[in-house]
């Protein structure tokens, strides 16, 4: 890494005290974050990066710590937009740049994909290109980030575009047993990720590969009339990995475990994946955006061990288990985009409205799928709860501990409105009179249901 130039020195203190401040206000759970926050912090960086603009050449690349720390601070803020629910704002897609670019890059050392596997990174470029440029057209942000941003798309449009590009130069004829093999390495290294024994499950996948081997003559593919098709290469290498795969689950299998000296990796590995699978399931519930950034710093540290490629022990041997290592690795990495896109345009502080409301909207489907006979007094915790997030809007609008309007106004709104007209069609399908019932409603208006639900809030 290069050093640090003289006039570079106090943009760098000043971004590591920025970090440092982003860093305590992830940690602390004692109040929401607030937007203003938020929006302080990020003026701060773009004040230090139009200083870092004006003092470097335009047209040189620079690699230093100023950089790797400029990267952590945009790391962390694109999180802290996406928790207070600013999803459509430009400095929101940096960590889903990132994240993407870390999964195509793997993607290209594999050499493990398909068109079907690229068709969703190139809409969701454009997706984030589209956000980025209608930011820089209305100039909400400024040309320093901007430019940033849009060399960090371009740098994923280039991958893009290389994996595009391998896949073009298959023959036709090859295509379908190209297809068939990026399947069943992805069922081998899923299986080899997998505790318990694999005999059973490897039998016919072995079976298959040596059919798909048998096809070849003299190690060739063959096209119609015994031609050679082009791009034997990568149908070959693919097949030569598959049997490798094959052979390393085999091993594993009969030493029963990852290397030992592989093993600590392992195990940390397999608990961040548990950990981020878990989120996956709860991630409305439970994620704070901010909470990925140590899972995507563990990530890094332990792909950063790998030479060539590879896991080394203190020997600089490769021990086994190479496959199981990356492919766990390889899907965390999956896991963090995936959480970060489906990030809702909703903040942190309207969170728990909103999930509510969600859970009061699946409840009144069920009940209008299922039907009656039901009466006011079945309906009453449902009005109840509706009556008491209405109560919480201040001029139409659900305001923030600091006064401030959070995101997300539009869904919850939509939500709530939504709920009400589930609530009117239950009203209309009920049977008319039961005065009793409808005397209990007004009786219990501020009734246990209130003490119960109010811990909600």
């Amino acid at each position: 890494m290069a050093p640090v130039a003289q006039e570079e020195l106090p943009i760098l203190e000043s971004l590591i005290n920025i970090r440092n401040r982003l860093t305590a206000l992830k940690k602390d759970r004692g109040e929401f974050i607030k937007a203003s926050d938020v929006n302080s912090l990020y003026q701060a960086v773009v004040k230090q990066v139009t200083k870092l603009n004006d003092v470097r050449e335009d047209h040189k690349t620079y690699n230093n710590r100023v950089d790797t720390t400029l990267a952590d601070v945009f790391s962390l803020l694109s999180l802290f937009y996406l928790t207070i629910g600013k999803t459509r704002d430009a400095p929101a897609t940096y960590s889903q740049i990132a994240s993407m670019r870390q999964i195509l890059n793997h993607m290209n050392e594999s050499a493990v994909y398909n068109e079907s596997d690229l068709a969703p990174f190139n809409r969701r470029l454009k997706d984030l290109r589209s956000i980025v440029q209608h930011d820089a057209e209305s100039n909400k942000h400024g040309q320093a980030l901007t430019k940033l941003l849009e060399r960090q798309l371009n740098e994923c449009d280039t991958i893009l575009r290389s994996l595009e590009d391998s896949l073009k130069v298959l023959s036709p004829e090859l295509i379908p047993i190209h297809e068939r093999l990026v399947t069943i390495r992805r069922q081998l290294v899923a299986l080899a990720a997998k505790e318990g024994s694999h005999k059973a499950e490897l039998k016919p996948i072995q079976e298959e590969l040596r059919r798909i081997d048998s096809k070849r003559v003299d190690g060739k593919f063959l096209g119609p009339g015994g031609i050679v098709p082009a791009s034997q290469a990568i149908c070959s290498s693919q097949l030569e990995e598959c049997f490798d795969i094959a052979q390393e689950i085999k091993a594993l299998e009969d030493s029963k475990n990852v290397a030992t000296s592989l093993k600590p990796i392992y195990d940390r590995l397999a608990e961040i994946r548990a950990e981020l699978e878990n989120l996956v399931l709860t991630h409305r519930w439970s994620l704070r955006e901010t909470d990925l950034w140590n899972y995507s710093l563990s990530l890094q540290e332990i792909d950063k061990m790998r030479i060539d490629g590879k896991f080394v022990d203190s020997e600089g041997n490769r021990p086994g288990g190479q496959y199981v290592l990356l492919y766990i690795l390889r899907r965390c990495y999956g896991l963090i985009y995936r959480l970060l896109s489906s990030s809702e345009p909703v903040s942190e502080e309207l969170m728990p409205i909103a999930n509510k409301l969600s859970t009061v909207k699946k409840c009144l489907n069920e009940v209008l799928k299922y039907g009656g006979p039901f009466n006011p007094r079945d309906l009453y915790p449902y009005q109840l709860a509706l009556h008491q997030i209405d109560s919480m809007r201040k001029d139409g609008k659900f305001v923030g501990v600091d006064g401030s309007i959070p995101e997300g106004q539009g869904i919850v709104m939509a939500h709530l409105n939504e709920c009400h007209e589930l609530l009117e069609m239950l009203k209309e399908s009920m049977d008319e009179g039961d005065d009793d019932d409808d005397d209990y409603d007004d009786e219990n208006d501020d009734g246990e249901y209130a003490s119960s639900d109010e811990g909600d809030r």
